[in-house]
């Protein structure tokens, strides 16, 4: 098995073990009054706390799922680095220069309030910073999206494993998805410009989990997606995988997080954009 596979057999693993974290979300609120109690009570149940800004929150359960994913690869392989969205970097004493990019809960938001549309997502990048291996593990849809540079991208769902194609070309009634920020004059700023980005497309879906639009752009259900905004381990895995489906991708040039990662001016200016080649211009420089 070469290198790349090898690191995809992680990243499956290690995106399992973070979804597995997540699919007890049923327990947590039956405990603390079901889906149906109270908002206190299921608030309570998932251990919800807001990070400052009004939407964006953080629960239990993006911890656990971040501190199991990073349990997996610290045991396969040791001398990795890992950013992760909630615990930050972490860097061993002999770093091999592979870096793993951990969003242990994309969909924060959807998975509060049971909605379907949120998974693990888990990349893991060479020394040269390319991205090699991709997971995004919803486990409230049942479905496994994957993908290794030079391998394909991939989805397994109910027992079946489907190489993926992306959209469908030249196909009418086209669908963009999109998300908005929760800083009010980015998102009145994306607000003025949706009529523009919308021309040439029937509706507009907003799933609020970068991860998935980037996968449902490679499984077909989406034609497009563009979003301003989002964080390195958001688009990670997802991107890879859009890209490996033979899908026109375009991520943002930031800094690193090695390196301190973006500004905010920097990060909410910058797209991350995927569909067909016809439809690259679409979207701002």
């Amino acid at each position: 098995m070469t290198e790349v596979l090898e690191l995809l057999a992680v990243a499956k693993a290690a995106a399992a073990a973070g979804a597995a974290v997540l699919a007890t979300r049923s327990e947590a609120t039956a405990t603390s009054g079901g889906s149906g109690g109270s908002a206190d009570a299921v608030a309570g149940g998932l251990g919800i706390v807001n990070k400052g800004d009004a939407g964006d929150w953080v629960t239990a359960f993006d911890i656990a799922a971040e501190n199991a994913v990073r349990g997996v690869i610290t045991a396969a392989r040791p001398q990795d680095i890992i950013t992760g969205e909630e615990h930050g970097t972490t860097r061993p004493e002999s770093p091999s220069g592979y870096r793993w990019s951990i969003d242990p809960l994309d969909g924060t938001t959807n998975f509060i309030r049971n909605i379907v549309y949120y998974a693990t997502s888990v990349a893991v990048a060479d020394p040269d910073g390319v991205w090699q291996a991709g997971v995004v593990h919803a486990p409230a849809l049942g479905r496994v999206y994957s993908a290794a540079r030079g391998h394909g991208a991939w989805l397994e769902e109910a027992g079946r494993r489907t190489r993926l194609s992306g959209p469908v070309p030249g196909r009418t009634g086209l669908i963009v998805a999109s998300g908005f920020s929760y800083d009010p004059a980015t998102r009145a700023d994306q607000a003025a410009g949706l009529a523009g980005i919308m021309d040439g497309f029937a509706d507009l879906r907003r799933l609020g989990s970068a991860a998935l639009d980037l996968c449902m752009v490679a499984d077909g259900t989406h034609d497009a997606y563009g979003e301003r905004g989002l964080n390195e381990h958001d688009y990670s895995a997802g991107a890879l995988i859009a890209e490996e489906a033979g899908c026109w991708v375009r991520t943002p040039r930031m800094t690193s997080p090695l390196d301190g990662g973006p500004s905010d001016e920097d990060r909410l200016a910058a797209w991350t954009c995927a569909g067909t080649l016809e439809l690259s211009g679409k979207f701002p420089l």
